[in-house]
């Protein structure tokens, strides 16, 4: 199977489910299975997102565990067969958790020193989050420059209307929010 890294690059999104049920997971993964779109993120903001994500996992599309807060939850997104995590700020203990376990981590920064942590640990792949409220593709830019190498996953604040402008920068590996499922449900 193709790694998240490749799958983020070739479909440029990073789609969000917030699953209210088990069925909108699923909804989602045959929806984004039928487009051909890679990867799949299940944000742990509901009682049934770990079930909904053990559920997603093995089908058409890669599926991660997004909203990750501490390592614990490493272990157990892991266990229901998340491909990757996704966090909302900098943990260099979850971090350093996904790192040991191997599954890719994709942490959210807002700071050029969160940057730093990141990059400090071997990561040149990060979420920029909240993108909007930290300056949208001006702050892309504005972190281009002393981090030449750092690919951005914008999310937070990202609309149809707006993904063509940061997808447009170098920096940009793709874009990531729950906007591209918004009619899934």
């Amino acid at each position: 199977m193709t790694g998240f890294r490749d799958l983020l690059a070739r479909d440029r999104v990073l789609p969000v489910v917030t699953p209210a049920s088990v069925d909108d997971a699923l909804a989602a993964v045959d929806r984004l299975g039928a487009t051909g779109t890679g990867t799949l993120e299940v944000a742990l903001r509901t009682g049934v997102a770990e079930a909904a994500l053990a559920r997603a996992a093995g089908g058409p599309v890669l599926a991660g565990a997004g909203t990750v807060l501490v390592p614990e939850q490493v272990d157990r997104v892991v266990d229901a067969g998340a491909a990757f995590v996704v966090t909302p700020g900098f943990s260099a203990p979850v971090v350093e958790r996904c790192l040991a376990l191997g599954v890719p981590v994709l942490p959210g920064v807002a700071t050029p020193g969160e940057v730093m942590a990141a990059l400090s640990l071997g990561l040149d792949l990060v979420k920029l989050f909240p993108a909007r409220e930290l300056g949208g593709p001006a702050m892309v830019r504005a972190l281009a420059g002393p981090f030449p190498g750092l690919r951005l996953v914008p999310s937070g604040g990202v609309t149809a209307a707006s993904a063509a402008e940061y997808l447009a920068l170098d920096a940009v590996l793709a874009v990531s929010g729950s906007w591209l499922l918004a009619d899934a449900s």
